[in-house]
């Protein structure tokens, strides 16, 4: 079972203010994509946007995180006026899908730009457009698999013939954790010793198996 990262009553105002803060940003600021994605990444936005954080992802246009982002990495907030648009840009779909994806997957925003560039979304936008959402959380899956193998968790987990809820139960230790370990949203390297040693007893491995080298 996929647990997302935060409520679906949020979704729609998170896509919405991230599509329109990448068109604002990229079209009317003219700051290029991929160094607007780094000063996202960088920013307490991005953070707040992951944690659900309602005066992030439901309290501010996406102006005014363009503008919050600019002041805290730059110390410049941009002036541009942003001006009423009829149609989204590729930028906007670029900010809009990849929000929904951070919703769905629950990866952090760092790891999903690392897997996929400003151009490799930008020339996804023509192809996958006007499909449904869906379409791109496989191809953007399927991208992160390829950059980011498997931890040492997952591949001892699915060996043992377990699944991360069969885990949870039998560690002890919450299911979310164990999905973010896979993930690699937390480090399984600072997990505590007692969660460690939880998860190898219940996997019948030795704790030093399941740490990242």
């Amino acid at each position: 079972m996929m647990i997302h990262a935060y409520r679906e009553n949020y979704l729609s105002n998170a896509q919405s203010a991230l599509g329109e803060a990448f068109d604002y940003a990229i079209n009317t600021c003219k700051i290029p994509g991929e160094q607007f994605i780094n000063l996202f990444v960088v920013s307490s936005i991005s953070k707040k946007m992951e944690n659900a954080e309602p005066s992030v992802i439901a309290g501010k246009s996406g102006v005014e995180l363009v503008k919050e982002i600019m002041a805290e990495t730059t110390g410049k907030e941009p002036t541009a006026e942003s001006s009423e648009k009829f149609s989204r840009s590729a930028e906007y779909w670029i900010g809009w899908v990849v929000a929904y994806y951070q919703w769905w997957s629950g990866k952090k925003y760092s790891t999903i730009f690392k897997a996929l560039s400003f151009d490799d979304l930008h020339k996804m936008y023509f192809t996958l457009h006007e499909a449904d959402v869906s379409k791109f959380a496989d191809i953007a899956d399927a991208r992160i698999k390829e950059i980011f193998p498997e931890t040492n968790l997952k591949r001892i987990r699915t060996y043992y013939g377990c699944s991360q809820a069969e885990l949870a139960k039998m560690s002890g230790v919450s299911l979310r954790s164990i999905q973010m370990y896979e993930q690699r949203n937390k480090d399984i390297n600072k997990a505590s010793a007692d969660t460690l040693y939880r998860i190898a007893r219940t996997l019948g491995c030795e704790m030093e198996d399941l740490i990242q080298k």
